[in-house]
């Protein structure tokens, strides 16, 4: 994954959150925090859950907005937010979102490549158990 993508300002290890949307509105204020998306995004994402789960399994969720809202990316970037204490996200137990914003088709890459890291059982954990913001650069950008 372009190391590009991640700053470590939008890597927050230590959050909590009541429900699945307050989540997903966390993860929309990293993004929007680091200049990567306007305002109205955030709402997008909540849309886009409404209509469609982001939950991906073992433990993960990658919210992101709908197309119609491409148009507030103002660069592609991604957010990792952790929640060590869980999240109810439709009867899942989520601890861990990354938020996705993507201009264009900028969100299959990022897709394909957090697909490949979620795939690997090992690497999957090493992100989820993360404690350090070092620790999830190096693991999204090995």
């Amino acid at each position: 994954m372009r190391d590009d993508l991640l700053d470590p300002r939008a890597v927050l290890l230590h959050e909590s959150a009541p429900d699945r949307e307050a989540a997903v509105r966390r993860c929309g204020r990293a993004l929007a925090d680091v200049g990567a998306v306007a305002e109205p995004y955030v709402e997008a994402m909540l849309e886009r859950e409404r209509s469609l789960s982001t939950y991906v399994g073992e433990g993960v969720a990658i919210p992101h907005g709908t197309n119609a809202s491409k148009g507030d990316v103002l660069r592609d970037a991604i957010c990792v937010v952790r929640f060590p204490g869980g999240i109810d996200w439709d009867g899942e137990h989520v601890t861990l979102c990354v938020g996705i914003a993507a201009k264009d088709n900028g969100h299959v890459p990022l897709l394909a490549a957090l697909a490949e890291i979620l795939l690997d059982p090992d690497r999957a954990r090493a992100l989820r158990e993360a404690t350090e913001v070092s620790d999830v650069i190096k693991e999204l950008t090995a």
